[in-house]
């Protein structure tokens, strides 16, 4: 037995040798790249539930004809026939986006562009606590929040310190809910996200801490809050929370969690950073901003 393995892999080495070439390597690489990319673009979008509908109809084309199946091996051949072009209008926003993205990392480093949605969302954050405007930003990270996305307005627009505070305006339709941002792009606004139902939850926090805090349990994303009734900023990541942050603080954190180069941990950066049902000993109560 052990021969005859030892004999087929030293045959199947001669035939690779003699036929197997550099070319050959660099271009499964290649293909290997490509659909890695495409799987990554996909991985928690609707499309990749599309796609698998897609593969779904493949599967039962291919079923159909081994079991001699004629009429429903008929309607699919004729459907999958054009499955280039269903694949352009169902993937059109997706295969736009992907090709945005491609550019926009060729043109722009991708640590630029990081460092410039760091800069705006700390200036709209800024401008939004001198007014005294709610808000409630979510980063997120590396867990999906496409789930809370679908349940707002989908934007996919440059983040732009003039649009976040647009936003949050109190005119605006989509300022009671949450803004996602994705990949330094505003991705959706009006998202609703989960509430901290905690016992142990400061009673001073409103409705948009809670909201923070919900989501930074369930998920990985960081959260800055502006409150409306205090104008302070606070920042939620990890089910803890950071309040009454300056400019310089914001960008500081915002840097270490999510920027170019930076930890993308939860572990606290400052002695504010404390369990929600905590108050900081420099912080005095009343901090929670209103619903």
């Amino acid at each position: 037995m052990t021969e005859a393995i030892f004999a087929w892999i030293t045959d199947l080495w001669r035939t690779l040798s003699g036929n197997f070439h550099v070319v050959d390597l660099i271009d499964i690489v290649l293909v290997a790249l490509a659909v890695y990319w495409v799987l990554i673009l996909l991985r928690g979008t609707r499309a990749a539930q599309m796609m698998l509908g897609l593969l779904i109809l493949v599967f039962a084309w291919l079923l159909s004809g081994q079991l001699q199946l004629a009429t429903l091996g008929f309607i699919l051949d004729n459907f999958l026939q054009g499955l280039f072009i269903i694949v352009v209008v169902v993937f059109q926003a997706d295969i736009r986006r992907a090709l945005t993205r491609v550019g926009r990392g060729l043109l722009t480093p991708a640590a630029r562009q990081e460092a410039f949605a760091i800069e705006e969302i700390v200036r709209a954050s800024q401008a939004l606590a001198q007014r005294r405007v709610g808000a409630l930003i979510v980063i997120e990270r590396n867990i999906s929040l496409e789930e809370y996305m679908e349940l707002g307005t989908s934007i996919d627009a440059d983040l732009t310190r003039d649009l976040l505070v647009a936003i949050f305006l109190p005119y605006s339709p989509l300022h009671d809910g949450a803004l996602v941002i994705r990949h330094s792009r505003v991705a959706a606004a009006g998202c609703i996200l989960p509430i901290a139902l905690q016992g142990r939850l400061d009673g001073t926090l409103g409705t948009r801490h809670r909201a923070g805090l919900g989501i930074s349990e369930e998920t990985d994303a960081v959260a800055i809050v502006v409150s409306e009734e205090t104008g302070r900023i606070s920042l939620v990541v990890g089910n803890q929370i950071s309040e009454d942050l300056g400019a310089a603080e914001l960008r500081q954190e915002l840097i270490r969690l999510t920027g170019p180069g930076g930890e993308r941990d939860d572990a606290p950066g400052d002695d504010r950073l404390h369990e929600p049902g905590e108050l900081p000993a420099r912080t005095p109560a009343g901090t929670g901003g209103g619903a």
